[in-house]
């Protein structure tokens, strides 16, 4: 397929992966970049680039990934609660400035042949161009415009966030809460520079109120940061900024907003990253989804014999890929809104739950790759020495063969006899609502009194995920034993929710 006008709206990472992609790929096509704001000024901090992520751009185009690399700081990741803290040790973790990441893919893009054209507003209707890649964020004005064709769908976190940064580089990414007399805010902290962090800080709408938040960001100008709240929080993270200050940029209170859209193209036009998907910053971010859009969406204009054929194999290949993560990010971003409830476990314990918190990582998995972490969490659920803690591939059978005393009941392994599903005092709860909805906190608050409640529903992986999730809420909410069905070939799953304390037993269908 030959093209001779390429257009991208958007000068974000995603979009100027993309045109150099594109520009690589058809030399001889005229690639411009419309970016309405200047080079030398771009919102947000750090960008976090995992050793996945790293792969893939490596494999579409080592040059920009090497200049990405080389101005990038690596990391390792901790948990601190109170005066607890553990490390996990990886050395593929890296972040880097957003404006040192822009910085080296404009250089790369300038250097394919790209045209980018700064401080220009364009809309995809006004363009002549055979092929329009809508990159433009999380706000796109084409996804606007084309609301009919893309029929995008916005969905509200309940939890609130905000991005700032401190000019000191800490010594390794930490997730950590603090306790104040308003609530509990949780920190996301992480190193991109010599001299950098970035800080993202969320917490409940309650304390948020309580803080005077609410007030504070009504009260804040668009275009400037919330000083009220980066004094607050400078304050409550003194001992983890080490006496630094906070940054804004821009920096308000947000929601987070998870972004679907029935179609990602219509025409000439295809949306890319954020304007056509979101996924929970705790999982990763939106830079690295748009650039892997970047690289699928030119594989897929290569591979095509025309536009549409090309469009529909990029949407194809992408759109269940992006749902997976999307699924996985949901589940993230409802555990870190009730991470303030998990508070009591032990750090390593808590690290365990973090880890498995999504269903991507299974619990002999994260035993195999951090037993300094694993082994003690292991060891504080079932109550043993840590030298009693099997290997990483014994962990799941050794979970579920231990022991449990809950009030008057005693059981000598995590499967829950059958017999209990009949017995007085234990009340069955079809589980077929996602457990963060607002019919699930219904549902919940309607339970009957009961010594035990036992989840049943359908034997898919996100369903059995759903009723997991659901467990913790009503085990945390009523004080009663949970059971929960699991199919047989989730067993590893089941042994990951009873060891983070989701479900108190589990019942293999």
């Amino acid at each position: 397929m030959k093209l001779d006008t390429i257009a991208v709206l958007g000068g974000g990472p995603g979009g100027l992966y993309a045109a150099r992609l594109l520009k690589r790929s058809h030399p001889d096509a005229a690639v411009t970049v419309y970016e309405q704001g200047v080079p030398d000024k771009t919102f947000g901090f750090g960008v976090g680039l995992a050793s996945r992520t790293q792969r893939n751009l490596r494999l579409a185009d080592e040059e920009s990934l090497d200049g990405i690399v080389a101005a990038a700081h690596g990391h390792e990741m901790s948990m601190r609660v109170g005066e607890n803290e553990v490390r996990l040790a990886h050395g593929e973790l890296l972040a880097i400035g957003r404006a040192a990441l822009l910085s080296v893919l404009q250089k790369h893009a300038e250097g394919a042949g790209v045209e980018l054209r700064f401080g220009e507003r364009r809309s995809a209707s006004g363009l002549d161009a055979d092929l329009v890649v809508a990159a433009d964020g999380i706000s796109s004005a084409t996804r606007t415009e084309l609301a009919a064709e893309f029929g995008p769908e916005i969905a509200e976190g309940e939890g609130l966030y905000l991005w700032c940064g401190t000019d000191f580089a800490l010594p390794r990414a930490i997730f950590t809460p603090v306790a104040t007399e308003h609530g509990t805010f949780v920190a996301h902290a992480y190193p991109y520079a010599p001299d950098r962090s970035t800080f993202l800080i969320e917490t409940d709408e309650k304390t948020w109120r309580r803080a005077g938040f609410d007030v504070s960001t009504r009260e804040t100008p668009n275009g400037e940061s919330d000083q009220f709240s980066l004094r607050y929080l400078e304050e409550a993270f003194s001992g983890t900024l080490q006496g630094n200050r906070l940054i804004g940029n821009r920096t308000k209170w947000l929601r987070f907003r998870t972004i679907r859209c029935r179609n990602w193209h219509t025409r000439n036009t295809v949306l890319l990253g954020d304007a056509a998907h979101t996924a929970h910053y705790s999982i990763g971010s939106g830079t690295k989804l748009a650039m892997e859009d970047a690289i699928a969406l030119d594989r897929a204009v290569l591979a095509s014999g025309d536009l549409g054929e090309a469009l529909g194999k990029y949407e194809a290949e992408r759109r269940p890929a992006v749902e997976h993560l999307q699924a996985i990010a949901e589940r993230s971003m409802a555990w870190w809104d009730s991470f303030p409830d998990r508070l009591a476990m032990p750090v390593e314990q808590l690290m365990i739950a973090y880890m498995t918190r999504a269903g991507k990582v299974t619990v002999d998995r994260f035993a195999e790759s951090a037993p300094q972490v694993a082994r003690p969490g292991l060891a504080a659920f079932a109550g043993v020495a840590i030298d009693e803690v099997p290997s990483p591939a014994s962990v799941p059978e050794w979970i579920l063969d231990q022991p449990l005393a809950s009030g008057a009941h005693r059981f000598p392994r995590r499967i829950a006899p059958e017999e209990l599903r009949t017995a007085a005092g234990t009340v069955p709860v079809e589980i077929s609502l996602r457990p963060w909805s607002p019919e699930t906190a219904d549902l919940i608050a309607g339970l009957p009194p009961a010594t035990a409640y036992w989840l049943t529903g359908p034997d898919d992986r996100e369903a059995t995920l759903d009723r997991l999730d659901v467990g913790e809420r009503i085990r945390r909410t009523t004080g009663a034993l949970v059971v929960a069905d699991v199919p047989a070939g989730l067993r590893t799953v089941a042994a990951g929710a009873v060891a983070s304390e989701r479900v108190d037993l589990v019942a293999f269908t």
